[in-house]
């Protein structure tokens, strides 16, 4: 049997390293479906009992797995159920790519059952990427840009396969003109302030005699960074939510949680520091944060987009949380009170 487009589909998620997609049947997708079960031994198929349970655990799959996550639902309804979940994973910044099905090709824009527009419909949520296949040759490179700009952007990108699209024999693109030959692999970069601007960030942390830190998502995997600094300038440690299990809550300097369902420490913690570290938050309460003005701010994320919008921050280090943390702790003075 020749291999079909929905055969390729699962074997180029392979390639990507992905071994497990969370999905549910429906008749726009019956192609794929059908790839997977004949692949079982590659690709496992999560049946969940709604399609927006698949996109929240293709989240999920993504935050605590470090992976991107694959969702996979029907045409029309079925797409448009993702959508809550597919908004979490956007505005977590997690990596996840939504592969949905269409009506057949020769019937779109003929008003058929269950036709939605879905570029229109996923082009908020999915914005960084996507697209539509329409023949056999396209996707390969809708495969790897999918995966790739997820992984690359933190975000969520959108596949639509029509039905007879998913049915037709595979085909790689030909060596002509117009043709896009694409490759798999992706290796993150390492993100890191200049020392200019490490230097001007210590500079402002070490005149500090009341250092409040406050942590976030982005700071999860620089816990003991977050620990040495924090014990380097004598701060305290407020967390916002999705950056609870960055520190426990039982060493001295931690203050909880912040915001509407935060703790008073926290919210002395703000209102009384003359220093903010804000690391990989994008803690969206201002009203929690100090009076802008009457403390000093430095910020670091690892999304430049992010820098100074909750606070007016006097030094914006763009870089990952651990490895910025690790390079500023050299140039911190000890503080003793």
């Amino acid at each position: 049997m020749a291999q079909t487009v929905g055969d390729y589909v699962i074997s180029r998620l392979g390639s990507w390293g992905i071994t497990r997609i969370y999905g549910y049947p429906g008749d726009g997708i019956n192609g794929i479906l059908g790839a997977l079960n004949r692949a079982q031994d590659r690709m496992r198929f999560i049946q969940v009992r709604h399609e927006e349970m698949a996109a929240f655990m293709a989240c999920a799959h993504a935050k605590f797995s470090g992976e991107v996550g694959v969702c996979l639902a029907t045409s029309g309804p079925g797409a448009i159920h993702l959508l809550n979940g597919l908004y979490d994973a956007q505005l977590d910044h997690q990596p996840v790519v939504a592969i949905v099905g269409q009506s057949a090709r020769m019937a779109m824009g003929g008003s058929f059952q269950q036709e939605v527009d879905l570029l229109s419909l996923f082009k908020d949520v999915a914005h960084e990427y996507v697209q539509m296949g329409t023949t056999p040759e396209q996707v390969r490179h809708l495969i790897d840009r999918a995966v790739r700009i997820a992984r690359a952007e933190r975000t969520v990108t959108c596949i639509i396969l029509p039905n007879d699209l998913q049915e037709l024999d595979a085909a790689e693109p030909p060596r002509a003109h117009g043709a896009i030959q694409s490759g798999t692999g992706f290796a993150s970069p390492r993100v890191i302030p200049r020392d200019v601007d490490l230097r001007r960030a210590a500079d402002l942390l070490n005149r500090g005699e009341r250092v409040a830190m406050l942590v976030g998502a982005g700071a999860l995997h620089a816990g003991d960074e977050v620990i040495e600094v924090a014990q380097a300038l004598g701060a305290g440690v407020a967390k916002a939510l999705l950056g609870k299990a960055v520190v426990p809550d039982d060493y001295p300097f931690v203050t909880g949680a912040i915001g509407l369902l935060g703790t008073k420490p926290s919210y002395d913690l703000m209102m009384e520091c003359d220093t903010l570290l804000m690391v990989g938050s994008n803690f969206p309460y201002t009203e929690f944060l100090p009076e802008p003005g009457r403390a000093k701010g430095i910020q670091i994320d690892i999304d430049p987009r992010l820098l100074s919008i909750r606070y007016p921050m006097d030094v914006n280090l763009v870089g990952d949380s651990q490895e910025t943390l690790r390079l500023l702790l050299p140039l911190l003075q000890r503080k003793t009170s």
